[in-house]
Order: C-alpha cells, then structure tokens, then sequence
C-alpha cells in the first residue's frame, strides 16, 4: 500500500471529487483515479461509489476512511518529529473566524511566513463549524464552546463580550439603562441555522446567565454580518470585545449596558493529531495563540477588557 495512495484516497473523501482533489494535490485527474484504483484493488474492496454528479464513500470506504487518516497523520509527525523551526516545510490547512482571521491573524501572517519560509497556509476563514478531520485542516480555532469528540483540543482562555449599539440607533430608540428598557429595543439576531433560535439578550442573574426575549428585525449567520447590521442601526448586538475596539474607539459604535455583558466565550484550539503533532502545527498553533493572548482572560488572571 502506497502512501501517495492513501493520500489520494482521503483527499477525494474530504473533497467529495477525483477532479478537485487532482487540483489540490497538484496530479492530473487520471493519476488520482489509478492511484484509487490500485488501493481498491490491493484491499479488495471498492471505497467509493462513483456517480456523474456525486462520489461518496462506501461502508468499507468510511470505516477505511478513520484508519488512513491516522496513518497519514503519524506518518506527517514522524517525518516532521525532529525539524528544527528553520527547516519547517509543508503545506498547512488552517480554519479560522472571519472576524480574527481579518483583523488579528491575517495582518500579522508576513511575519510568520518569514520565519518559515518553506511553508505555505491554505487559510480557511469563516463562521460555522467546520469538520476538522473530514475537511483535512491541521488546526482549528474555535470561539465557543467545543462538542467535537475525538479532537485534541488546547483551551486558550476566554473573551469578553461587550453590548453595542449605533449612535444613530440610540437617537431614534434612547439609551437602555436597565434590562426593563429593553422592551422597547431591537436586537440583531446571530443564528448559524435560521429559525433554530428566538432572539434574546443574554445577562448575567447572579447564579449564571439567563435570557431576555427580545424583538428582532434582522437575523444574520455571519461575524461580518453582525457587526455590519449593528453599524446601520438594525439594533444591539453582543458580541466579542476585540472585534469591536476599532469602531468603540472611532464613535461608529457604542457600549450599552455594561454590567450586563454576556457570558464570556470560550477560545480552543483543536486538531486530530492526538499525541503526534507534527512540529509545523504545533508552530502555527503556539504563533496564533501568542496572537490571541492579549485579547484573552485566563482563569485566574486580569480581565483585559478593561
């Protein structure tokens, strides 16, 4: 069994097609499909089931699929076990939020690739929860609370929130003072399904968090979105303090009921690398929490938005 196979073989699982997996691993469509074929022929068993609009893995192919991706991630760690930082070499598949990937990550990205210069990031940016192992990404940052199973997981702290509103929006609805005065507000709703949640505002009630149901007039699935909505005076948002700084700072937002921000959100990063990382993760993971660090409260420590 060859390991270029198996390779062959994960990418077109992960990409569900011969012709974008030939495209991502830099190999003719044809070279994909023999190096298939002859996987296929030397386990005995066919891995995928081939349609003119879809591939999808066959029972044997998905049971064979959790075992090729192990193989081929100790196989990576090994052969990156004893790099030292200045012969890192490799491709790395990062998924990132939109809103850290613009303003915190990509800005400084320059700096990173100039100490590794024999690597190159296939940076995934956006807002839903991606399949780490079965979209093939290295590492994931996560802002929430984390539900994947069988993914390692380094917990990096937490972010404060903070409740904005648009000075336009606050002249046509007045400054909310108490959780009473809400009854009068709109809030943007943040839902990555629509219709799965009703909106609220989240505030603390001494014993945890509770919600008070609100109105909204627009429900967004995006980070962008959001803020975007906020900013035309659409209603209040709560959102993560460091993605609002630059507009509390410029005016074009404004803080409101401060002693009721919502429970801080959870930051991780997350891999299938379980114990062999291979040395080019474990660089990009301790450069993008080195980022996030001043951002972040860890339990214990300073709250930095204050």
């Amino acid at each position: 069994m060859e390991l270029s196979e198996v390779r062959m073989f994960l990418k077109v699982a992960e990409l569900g097609s011969f012709t974008r997996a030939a495209e991502h691993l830099g190999v003719s469509k044809a070279g994909v499909s023999l190096g298939v074929s002859a996987l296929e022929s030397e386990l005995g068993s066919r891995l995928f089931q081939r349609t003119t609009r879809a591939v999808r893995l066959t029972p044997d192919g998905e049971q064979f699929f959790a075992r090729a991706r192990r193989l081929v991630l100790d196989a990576d760690a090994l052969s990156s076990l004893f790099q030292s930082p200045s012969t890192l070499r490799g491709t790395l598949r990062v998924d990132l939020p939109i809103d850290f990937a613009r303003s915190l990550i990509i800005p400084r990205l320059p700096e990173f690739l100039a100490a590794h210069p024999q690597l190159s990031v296939m940076l995934s940016t956006t807002d839903r929860r991606v399949d780490v192992v079965r979209e093939g990404f290295d590492c994931v940052l996560r802002i929430g609370a984390l539900t994947d199973s069988g993914l390692t997981a380094r917990k990096l702290g937490t972010l404060p929130m903070v409740n904005c509103a648009s000075p336009a929006y606050l002249h046509e609805y007045g400054t909310p003072r108490t959780l009473e005065d809400l009854k009068g507000h709109l809030i943007v709703n943040y839902a990555l399904t629509f219709g799965a949640d009703d909106p609220s505002f989240e505030y603390p009630d001494g014993d945890g968090y509770s919600q008070w149901p609100m109105r909204a007039a627009v429900t967004v699935n995006g980070s962008d979105a959001y803020r975007a909505a906020c900013l035309a005076g659409l209603g209040i948002i709560q959102a993560p303090r460091p993605g609002m700084l630059a507009s509390l700072a410029s005016g074009a937002l404004v803080e409101v009921l401060p002693q009721y921000r919502c429970a801080p959100m959870p930051v991780s990063l997350v891999h299938a690398h379980a114990r062999q990382v291979p040395a080019r993760v474990r660089a990009v993971m301790t450069w993008i929490e080195s980022l996030m660090a001043p951002y972040l409260q860890v339990a214990g420590g300073p709250d930095p938005s204050r």
